[in-house]
């Protein structure tokens, strides 16, 4: 018999590579508010009542909560929305996975830094700095609190999804590409790690077979910025003779991205590396195999156009 999860907020990008990565080896039930494909079905975890009902009905062995808001300007905007749906339902998750005697997963960001030091542990104490950082670090706190077993997995600057799930910074560089902009203005002053969705899915499919319980950094290797990062997309399009990048501060966004952001979120695998369980690739071979993969096929359609 395989092993039941079921996953909650399955229909972003990081749920895309949860569902690849898990489907074959266990029963999945996979929900969302946005019922973007097939293999999902409906459900809003804001509201208690169903959550409840929709994930005792599944009886599973594992309870994923994977959707939360991500945009920062609409979380400062809209912040009884974002403690609704990065907190309480967080809340609810963590009753549920109680009630049900099941491990919880849930995963937090290193935007609960204040970006101070020049990288954080495991160990290092979470000051968020906006609406976005505080509702999913006090969703952290009440797991950390509350919950008989749970695994915390702090994900860095998420890549993933492709065309239709990718609301991220790679798909907006790779978008204003295919606009025709050959001038790209990168701030040069965010430092951080990205996290592939497919190395992340895989290093928490090895973490759930353990009884190692607790909060894990979980992100891609290395140290980067966003300017290095669009400077490695150009080069993997084949496209770095055409294009000029511009490098510009964080002021030179400040209307369009006005929520407060840390200048550093570096995160670091200690306790990954401690227990040798740590999987995640380069940032660089991740964002490599992620633009082939999902990318370079539409690329000839895109340009031709």
């Amino acid at each position: 018999m395989k092993k039941k999860i079921y996953i909650a907020g399955c229909g972003g990008m990081l749920g895309e590579a949860f569902y690849q990565r898990f489907k074959n080896e266990y029963d999945l039930k996979c929900t969302d508010k946005d019922v973007n494909a097939d293999w999902l079905s409906y459900l809003d975890f804001r509201s208690y009542k169903n959550y409840l009902a929709n994930v005792a009905e599944f009886k599973p062995d594992f309870l994923f909560h994977l959707g939360a808001l991500t945009d920062l300007e609409y979380c400062e905007q809209n912040p009884a929305d974002a403690y609704m749906s990065n907190t309480l339902s967080v809340e609810h998750a963590v009753h549920i996975a109680n009630d049900l005697n099941i491990p919880l997963l849930y995963i937090c960001t290193s935007g609960i830094f204040d970006g101070n030091q020049e990288s954080y542990d495991d160990w290092d104490m979470p000051n968020p700095l906006g609406v976005y950082a505080r509702s999913k670090y006090m969703g952290e706190r009440y797991v950390i609190e509350h919950c008989n077993r749970y695994f915390i997995c702090r994900a860095g600057w998420m890549m993933g999804g492709g065309i239709e799930k990718d609301k991220k910074f790679i798909k907006k560089i790779i978008l204003q590409l295919k606009e025709g902009k050959r001038n790209l203005y990168i701030v040069n002053d965010k430092e951080g790690m990205p996290t592939y969705t497919h190395d992340f899915a895989n290093n928490v499919a090895l973490l759930i077979q353990t009884p190692f319980y607790g909060l894990y950094n979980m992100v891609c290797g290395g140290k980067t910025t966003r300017l290095e990062i669009t400077e490695e997309i150009i080069t993997a399009l084949g496209m770095k003779e055409q294009v000029r990048i511009h490098s510009v501060t964080s002021d030179h966004f400040k209307e369009e991205y006005f929520a407060p952001r840390p200048f550093c979120e570096k995160l670091i695998n200690t306790k990954l590396d401690l227990r040798g369980m740590n999987v995640m690739r380069d940032w660089r071979i991740a964002l490599r195999e992620y633009i082939d993969n999902y990318y370079k096929p539409h690329l000839e359609e895109w340009f031709r156009s």
